[in-house]
């Protein structure tokens, strides 16, 4: 647990909320797009900065506009296979450089990664939720428990090894990929662990970010962070299989962002900011977090834990268990 120590230079965090689009499924441009957003926050002296849902190297908006259930179909394989090289392999050094730039403005990351799981085969690829400390060391890996409804065409499940929480300055800072946010047992296995600055990230969109956001803060007396990327028609390379398909059937806008901060009191901290590309700031003060835990706290003085208990499996899953 983080040892809290009553000064303004503990208790005050700032951070930025990157809401941006990504080079839509190349990893290479997107990655140069990441730093690029990560030095700026580091020059304004941001000590966190948040990434939306999949940035890395893209949401895979293409299932619901392609017939992505269609069977044995070459064009989804193509796009697939497509996803699948622009995907993140972390056993190989592929954040190497944005860990070295963590490292370099002493700044923490969550970063939402499209990975290539080396340990479940290397073809497969899983929704991930990157933390990177302000020393540059990936500390968590937090592979999306459930991919949501047509995500399910393209990701695989993930497991409980990255419910993880962190200390950062005195706040405990965890975090949950999109839908995960609903499901209200991996919420709270991260409150059981003491977090109190909620990370939540999505693909996009206020309709999204707008309640939820609100409700995890006030459940949690906590800090939660939601952020968002963009997506619109013009943001899909012209190199993309069958782009022509995708883009007949692409709406003009596809994620208009809401990236926003909600109080432990459920208030607003930041509003929920629509159609607007950028680096978004705010201080937070962690004495906040103590004053609305007195009165509700759900995991300390408000559960009952002779009553009802949560188990927690944080096994890293792998079909191979190798005795030599």
């Amino acid at each position: 647990m983080t040892k809290i120590i009553d000064t303004p230079s503990q208790n005050n965090l700032k951070i930025g909320m990157a809401q941006i689009s990504p080079v839509w499924l190349n990893k290479e441009a997107t990655i140069s797009k990441i730093k690029e957003y990560i030095s700026k926050a580091g020059d304004d002296d941001c000590e966190l900065i948040v990434f939306g849902e999949a940035l890395l190297p893209g949401y895979p908006f293409w299932v619901s506009m392609t017939d992505g259930a269609k069977f044995n179909s070459k064009e989804q394989k193509e796009i697939h296979a497509h996803y699948i090289k622009n995907s993140i392999q972390i056993e190989e050094g592929e954040l190497d450089d944005i860990c070295a730039l963590a490292k370099q403005h002493k700044i923490a990351i969550y970063l939402g990664s499209m990975e290539r799981a080396k340990n479940r085969g290397g073809h497969s690829i899983y929704c991930s939720l990157v933390y990177i400390n302000s020393d540059g060391e990936i500390k968590s890996v937090h592979r999306k428990l459930q991919p949501t409804y047509e995500e399910r065409l393209t990701w695989a499940q993930g497991d409980g090894n990255g419910l993880q929480v962190h200390n950062l300055k005195n706040f405990t800072v965890g975090g949950l990929n999109c839908w995960e946010n609903w499901m209200p047992l991996a919420r709270t296995t991260l409150y059981g662990l003491g977090e109190d600055l909620h990370i939540a990230v999505w693909p996009g969109s206020d309709f999204n970010t707008t309640d939820i956001t609100r409700f995890i803060a006030r459940e949690s007396r906590s800090f939660v962070v939601s952020v968002s990327s963009l997506m619109s028609k013009r943001d899909f390379p012209k190199d993309t299989p069958h782009i022509d398909e995708i883009l007949k059937n692409s709406a003009d806008s596809l994620a208009n962002g809401g990236s926003c901060i909600a109080g432990p009191d459920g208030e607003w901290v930041v509003a929920p900011v629509i159609e607007k590309q950028g680096l978004i700031t705010a201080i937070i003060d962690f004495n906040r977090v103590l004053e609305e835990r007195q009165n509700f706290d759900s995991v300390g003085h408000y559960s009952r834990p002779d009553v009802t208990k949560l188990t927690v499996n944080r096994e890293r899953q792998s079909i191979l268990d190798i005795i030599d």
